[in-house]
């Protein structure tokens, strides 16, 4: 999961805060709720995310409370991976 969330850290960085030290986007920054990502730039993650780990998010999974760090995304693939291998 640390590769996902550098990949996600990276294209967040490039398209959203350029110019911005990586070591201070963490796992743990809040994306949505400082407002570094507004509700396009969600959707750019979340599109992302998908075809780069072969994974669908539905609306609710996106909202603030699910979506909000590199953890929580890296937690939301993980749990659609093992729903895909189960």
């Amino acid at each position: 999961m640390d590769d996902l969330k550098n990949r996600v850290r990276l294209f967040i960085l490039e398209r959203y805060l350029a110019g911005e030290r990586p070591e201070n986007l963490t796992d743990r920054t809040p994306l949505q709720t400082s407002g570094i990502l507004d509700s396009l730039a969600v959707l750019a993650v979340v599109t992302f995310v998908e075809k780069e780990c072969g994974v669908q998010f539905t609306a609710l999974d996106t909202t603030p409370d699910q979506f909000d760090s590199l953890d929580d995304i890296a937690r939301l693939v993980a749990g659609k991976a093992r729903v895909v291998g189960a």
